[in-house]
């Protein structure tokens, strides 16, 4: 039964939000301080499944209290330290272009928003360095690097979808050149955050040295639970100077899988490798345009002339030996072209239907178990539904790859709690059977909300210590509550 609140408590929780208001005001400027519905709706939005669903059903999303909208470091400082004196959860925000519920807000809070946070610090071509602030998205950024002849060769899936620098190695992301260039946590050489409660942490101004444990390493992938990241130093690369594409069929997936070990585990370089199954094939010439059905392997090498023939000739000869067939550069050529067509607006699945990525990553021996016992889960145990399951393996290692796939089902139940829990049902039975053959949750989605559950099935023992940490350093768990498995704040009512 509910009960309606006495009406002092009202007006007391009415004043106090006032005053909280007024404070962060001070902060950061009351205009850059919202507490407006509408914007806290869109503050707790991302592009994850759950998120897309309660929209189309018009249901609400677990929205902050407030919304702030920093400018500096500074400014940030200001922030945590009222959150901290209040007790209040702080929800770090970029792009919201991440598909983990990261941006939820289930204890409320202040959603504190990045995206004005966008200086370039310093492009120091001497050292091939950038810095700058946390909350520049990748094209803006990627504009100002080429211009003067620089890449930081880091695409992702959501590039023009909002992406931040600091949501690029706050969540681990990576992007499509990533084979060749690395992941988030392989170019930052340096970050700034503001930890609880509202102090400033720099890390050392390189990655590799012998002095202690990387205090660099431990906030890249923190997902805002220790501290909010507002400047970033990044390795660049020149822009290359010629690119090649290569394409091959095989006769299944396990084909394509020896031929990419045997890519990698001769140390070639190549910046691209996309293997994609019969299903994803399918998806790939209905939103790219590329003339082809079937296990398809597309492959870019970029670099010195001399270095990109070199590659290519030995790759074409390695994919040959595991059985691949060239169908010429002209396919690679149009993936590239086609890259972020399936991000178009339109392209990317939406609901009602329901579907989920994983992205487990593994080694070598484990990825085929992976793939089978996966695909047979989904498409067996939920049979009564109808789900599909896709897959192609994009990011690949000296020692293994990530297997991106994804589950689909056409007609889910028309009730929304049976239609979410379906959603749940589907994600246990696939990270479970990835955990069981050796796989890894997670290789550049984050895990955020969504994920949370499994973190403790995947880390063992070893999550007691990451929680010993996150109490440590965030004693009040007000920094991104419920995200990482880690639950709650000490006071989840401010």
């Amino acid at each position: 039964m509910t009960q309606t609140p006495p009406a002092n408590a009202v007006s007391g929780d009415l004043f106090l939000r006032g005053q909280i208001v007024r404070e962060l005001g001070a902060a950061v400027g009351p205009e850059n301080v919202s507490i407006d519905d509408a914007d806290l709706q869109s503050e707790a939005s991302d592009w994850s499944w759950m998120s897309k669903y309660l929209t189309h059903k018009g249901l609400r999303q677990p929205a902050a209290d407030f919304v702030v909208r920093p400018r500096t470091t500074r400014d940030v400082e200001g922030v945590v330290r009222i959150a901290s004196d209040y007790q209040i959860p702080v929800v770090p925000r970029g792009g919201g272009s991440g598909t983990q519920s990261g941006t939820f807000a289930p204890y409320g809070g202040i959603a504190l928003d990045m995206t004005r946070m966008t200086d370039i610090i310093e492009i120091d071509d001497e050292s091939l360095v950038v810095t700058a602030q946390a909350g520049i998205d990748g094209p803006v950024l990627e504009k100002s690097l080429n211009e003067k002849g620089f890449t930081l060769a880091h695409y992702p899936g959501s590039y023009h979808l909002g992406a931040t620098i600091g949501g690029f190695i706050a969540a681990r992301g990576s992007g499509v050149v990533s084979t060749k260039y690395g992941k988030a946590e392989d170019q930052v050489l340096q970050l700034e955050a503001v930890v609880a409660p509202g102090t400033t942490v720099s890390t050392l101004p390189v990655p590799s040295h012998a002095a202690g444990s990387d205090l660099l390493q431990t906030f890249v992938g923190s997902e805002g639970t220790l501290g909010v990241i507002t400047q970033v130093s990044l390795r660049i690369d020149p822009l290359p100077q010629a690119r090649a594409f290569l394409s091959f069929s095989f006769p299944d997936i396990f084909a394509g899988i020896e031929a990419g070990r045997l890519i990698m585990t001769s140390r070639l370089r190549p910046a691209v490798i996309r293997l994609y199954d019969e299903a994803d094939s399918k998806k790939l010439k209905d939103w790219v345009g590329t003339p082809f059905t079937g296990t398809l392997m597309v492959v870019m090498c970029d670099g010195a002339e001399e270095l990109v023939d070199y590659e290519t000739r030995a790759i074409t000869t390695l994919a040959e030996r595991a059985g691949g067939v060239s169908l010429g550069p002209d396919v690679g050529q149009t993936w590239w072209d086609g890259k972020y067509e399936p991000y178009a607006k339109g392209k990317l699945p939406q609901p009602p239907l329901l579907y989920g990525t994983f992205d487990t990553v593994a080694r070598f021996s484990d990825i085929p178990a992976i793939y089978r016992a996966r695909k047979s889960a989904i498409e067996e145990q939920f049979s009564e539904y109808g789900a599909r399951y896709t897959a192609h393996l994009s990011h690949w290692y000296p020692w293994g790859a990530m297997i991106y796939d994804r589950f689909y089902v056409d007609e889910p139940p028309e009730d929304p709690t049976e239609a979410m829990a379906l959603h749940d049902r589907l994600w246990d039975v696939g990270v479970t059977q990835a955990l069981a053959h050796g796989g890894v949750l997670n290789d550049h989605h984050g895990v955020g909300l969504k994920l949370g559950r499994f973190m403790r099935p995947q880390y063992g023992a070893g999550f007691e210590l990451m929680r010993a940490l996150k109490n440590a350093w965030d004693p009040d768990g007000i920094m991104n509550p419920g995200k990482l498995g880690f639950g709650p704040p000490r006071n989840s009512r401010w």
